[in-house]
């Protein structure tokens, strides 16, 4: 019996995976109902593409490499701004109502360390969840799709350094999936931080599979943090987009006092520089607030509409109030290493949107590309395992199914830790109480093995550079312009690091034999 390919995830990556590959078949496992826990369908400020009369794909490319901190590997870069126009036509085909002008051209806006107003949105700030409708939608009318929705993979099955199947567990018990060619496409890990825009089960489900079955991993001590999480004492945090600072809404603080001004471009800098910039100011005793009043005013609703909501809710109203903010996680640049057709390591595993490094983000994601990336690599992945030959399924061996995962007991170390502003002491205080967890059979295992790979990376490297910044390491080190690749050793219960030109993609030639 051929195998059929298996995606696991239901966010952006791995539906379009799933629709690029059609007519092919392919089962799609995904642990909550469409869109109900995907990020993507989270995403307010949109889909960065150069389809403005004044902008090129190089303008983009360069933003985004520069966002990187040094970091972005520019043929990646390169190949997916590139393709970002025919990425956006391609989600409009499927239903996806981006906001138009008067003359029918894209209504596009600005956001932090673009150099264009390039990001097409749908109705202000709810794009991720217009283009999940239309994806979700298209999805459910594929006859070549086998959705099983409420099922959990909770390890990958490895046979003689390849792989065979999936082990997941749903509502009826353990459930063994035999397949040879698997895509992770599970998404982020923000949900092992205390504060995070994130769903909750976005705990780096992922990146634990991979690394369990093998696989190598590179950038994991670069997190984002977006710096403008609504204040107000939910979990997860609302966001309130990039966009609203992109139209002029300023940071102030309780006394009014705007201050990043005079600080390059201000609100504007990349998110990192304003993360650092709003958590320092909350270090010094102030509480901090998005002031949209002057910029926006009146307008905010029109403009915002899902973010009006959020406020209003919590009794602010941002048309005449400001917003209180804080930086909460937001988006992992690292995860799994993939080579130019999205493949990892391990033979028969694939990697898309936000689980796997690219090289496109580097040390710091550009606003508005990891819904582009997931909508590029998809395809790519896609067309990389039709090219790919049916073989037949391997014999199972039987494997016991692990507890399932949950996060709770970590967070709070986590975000003390691993959090906006690191240093050795609290790190390797984190490194000692994650072992005692990552190393168990018990529900916090998987989390407590990826939070572990982000701290050992984050303490090995001694610098400070995009999303990773050091109190005791302050500067960024030319001699550290590198990428860190990371494999787990499950025998030894070791975490092998090495330092790697930014190309880290090659492989050994049997890796695909």
């Amino acid at each position: 019996m051929e195998d059929t390919p298996v995606i696991v995830g239901g966010g952006l990556a791995g539906l379009m995976t799933a629709l690029c590959l059609a007519p092919q078949k392919v089962i799609l496992i995904a642990k909550a109902p469409l869109a109900e826990s995907a990020a993507s369908a989270w995403a307010q400020g949109g889909i960065a593409a150069a389809v403005g009369e004044d902008d090129t794909p190089s303008l983009h490319a360069a933003d985004t490499l520069e966002a990187g901190d040094g970091l972005s590997d520019p043929a990646v870069s390169r190949r997916i701004t590139e393709a970002a126009p025919a990425a956006v036509a391609h989600l409009q085909r499927l239903g996806v109502p981006f906001d138009l002008d008067q003359h029918g051209r894209f209504s596009l806006g600005l956001e932090a360390a673009h150099s264009r107003r390039r990001i097409a949105h749908v109705t202000g700030d709810g794009t991720g969840a217009a283009i999940m409708r239309a994806v979700v939608a298209a999805v459910r009318k594929a006859p070549s799709i086998t959705l099983i929705e409420g099922l959990e993979a909770r390890r990958l099955v490895v046979s003689d350094g390849r792989i065979a199947g999936v082990l997941a567990a749903g509502p009826y018990g353990a459930r063994l999936i035999a397949a040879r060619r698997v895509v992770l496409a599970t998404g982020g890990l923000g949900g092992l931080f205390a504060h995070t825009t994130n769903p909750l089960g976005a705990i780096g489900q992922g990146i634990a599979l991979a690394a369990r079955a093998g696989a190598a991993l590179t950038d994991m001590e670069f997190v984002q943090f977006h710096p403008t999480a609504l204040d107000v004492g939910l979990d997860p945090m609302p966001l309130v987009s990039e966009a609203v600072r992109g139209e002029g809404a300023v940071l102030i603080d309780e006394r009014g006092v705007r201050f990043m001004e005079g600080e390059g471009r201000a609100e504007l800098e990349s998110r990192d520089v304003v993360s650092r910039a709003v958590a320092r100011h909350i270090a010094n005793g102030h509480r901090v607030f998005l002031d949209a009043r002057q910029a926006i005013g009146r307008h905010f609703p029109d403009r915002f509409p899902g973010i009006t909501a959020r406020c209003l809710a919590a009794g602010i109203d941002p048309v005449t109030m400001p917003i209180p903010v804080q930086p909460a996680a937001h988006f992992h640049m690292g995860g799994i290493v993939v080579d130019a057709e999205g493949r990892s390591s391990v033979d028969g595993l694939w990697a898309c949107g936000e689980v796997a490094a690219t090289g496109l983000h580097g040390a710091n994601r550009l606003a508005s590309n990891s819904l582009l990336e997931a909508v590029v690599v998809a395809g790519i992945v896609a067309d990389s395992i039709q090219a790919t030959v049916a073989q037949p399924s391997l014999a199972q061996r039987p494997v016991a199914l692990p507890t399932a995962s949950d996060a709770s007991a970590i967070r709070s170390l986590t975000e003390k830790t691993l959090g906006v502003v690191r240093d050795r002491g609290r790190m390797e205080k984190a490194i000692r109480d994650l072992e005692a967890l990552a190393f168990t059979d018990g529900a916090a295992a998987d989390p407590a093995l990826v939070a572990l790979l982000i701290a050992t990376a984050a303490l090995q490297r001694q610098e400070s550079r995009g999303g990773h910044w050091r109190r005791d390491f302050p500067q960024r080190s030319p001699r550290l312009a590198y990428r860190q690749v990371q494999q787990f050793d499950p025998s030894t219960n070791r975490i092998v690091s090495t330092w790697s030109s930014n190309d880290v993609r090659p492989f050994p030639a049997h890796a695909h034999a």
